[in-house]
């Protein structure tokens, strides 16, 4: 019996997407996660569509996406960034050399030791959130629960790259990025063109930057201290490399990734408990306010939560040498797509996956052991390096809110949108009323 790797063939033509198609498909991300599931449901989790004239291979068993991601992002690398026009050479973009040393100078700012220095300004960013919904629900006044999860987002990623808290004007620019992130699925394909039509909201952004920055070398510290911006200054007087753009791209990169991820989980995680009020009543029966009972259960709420609606939904790799990935050859040069929105999904996996069931975080033996099988932050070098950050402020955050208000919709979005993120496809607004 001939046991040797085969090159994985193309999956059968999809008749939704003929190829005349494939512009508007891209243009539509939606009907991209309609392809991927179609795709996993017919042929695995390692399996091949064509979309032109070599196969793009689709990864969600967690064996391969841990080949891939985790032990060898030297043969499948990422190519350049769909928000590179935004984010620049940042080091969500940066490949290389480069992007190892930005990543290790970060990645000491937001793991370990190193994440002490933000608890109280994430506190504070949580107070004043939690203030701000005490007077909605004092008033009656109507709000937008996604705009409020990205305003307290914004806040605390502004402390902690500034330490400042985030003021008016900043925060009203700032809500560019958000414009921006939103309208990349739907750019022109040329790089001038695309810039052109948001050049606008880019001009925005690169103002507030240039004003942090300019404030951040008057000021070493803010009220809150020091933050990173100063650290990549103090880096810059001593690296030449690190010159005022390459620094307003890493304070622009963070200003997506810290806040853009953060608000859309939060956002997700109110919409599901709208549906689910008995995994709120749970949570809060798990113990006392500021127990760690409580946290626990504040934390299973985020996780599930994350992963119905990871992150970073898709990973896409390019393979840059011959491999043999769980039994097939992958010939260099194939596009690769990890996709943990489809393994989170996966119902061997993770039983009724499309449940929000917050108990599979805390009861033993209920979330699958196979590294791969969760990945709502990425996996492997290239994981998301704020990933400690966001989780402790999402539950810092939902400690002080979920005891005390209960948003009532007055309508929720009907269905996502797919963009870096997977965010509800719609306004959230919504009243203040007593925990039911």
């Amino acid at each position: 019996m001939d046991t040797e790797p085969q090159r994985i063939p193309a999956a059968p033509p999809v008749p939704e997407l003929a190829a005349e198609a494939v512009e508007q498909w891209r243009a539509e991300e939606a009907e991209l996660v309609e392809l991927l599931a179609r795709t996993r449901q017919r042929l695995g989790g390692v399996s091949a569509f064509r979309l032109g004239p070599a196969p793009t291979v689709l990864v969600t068993d967690p064996h391969a996406v841990q080949h891939v991601l985790g032990r060898h992002p030297d043969r499948y690398v990422k190519r350049s960034h769909r928000a590179r026009m935004l984010v620049g050479d940042g080091v969500l973009s940066a490949t290389g050399d480069a992007w190892k040393r930005q990543r290790r100078l970060l990645q000491s700012q937001f793991t370990g030791p190193g994440m002490r220095r933000y608890e109280q300004r994430i506190a504070g960013a949580a107070r004043r959130t939690a203030d701000r919904w005490s007077g909605y629900a004092r008033t009656g006044r109507p709000l937008d629960v996604g705009e409020e999860m990205r305003r307290f987002a914004l806040d605390t990623i502004w402390r902690a790259l500034t330490g400042h808290p985030l003021d008016d004007h900043a925060e009203r620019e700032l809500a560019s990025v958000a414009t921006v992130v939103a309208a990349l699925p739907t750019l022109p394909a040329d790089g001038a063109d695309a810039r052109d039509a948001v050049a606008a909201d880019l001009a925005r952004i690169d103002a507030v930057a240039q004003q942090a920055i300019d404030t951040a070398r008057r000021a070493p510290a803010g009220p809150d201290g020091p933050g990173v911006l100063r650290v990549l200054l103090d880096v810059g007087a001593e690296h030449p490399e690190y010159t005022d753009r390459l620094i307003r791209d890493e304070l622009v990169t963070l200003l997506v990734a810290g806040h853009e991820t953060t608000a859309t989980t939060l956002t997700w995680l109110f919409l599901l408990l709208d549906r689910h009020p008995e995994a709120r009543a749970r949570a809060l029966e798990a113990g006392a306010e500021g127990s760690p009972e409580r946290r626990e259960a504040v934390q299973a709420l985020v996780s599930e939560t994350l992963r119905l609606y990871p992150s970073a939904w898709l990973l896409p790799r390019h393979a840059v040498e011959d491999d043999t990935l769980a039994g097939h050859r992958i010939a260099a040069g194939t596009d690769v797509l990890v996709c943990p929105y489809l393994t989170h999904r996966d119902p061997g996996l993770w039983p009724d996956p499309e449940h929000f069931d917050p108990g599979r975080f805390t009861t033993p033996g209920r979330r699958p052991a196979r590294p791969g099988a969760y990945l709502p932050f990425g996996l492997g070098a290239r994981a998301c390096l704020g990933a400690q950050f966001a989780l402790r402020e999402t539950t810092a955050l939902l400690e002080l809110l979920l005891p005390r208000h209960t948003p009532r919709f007055r309508h929720t979005p009907t269905g996502a949108a797919y963009s870096i993120t997977v965010r509800p496809d719609g306004p959230t607004p919504a009243t203040l009323g007593a925990v039911r």
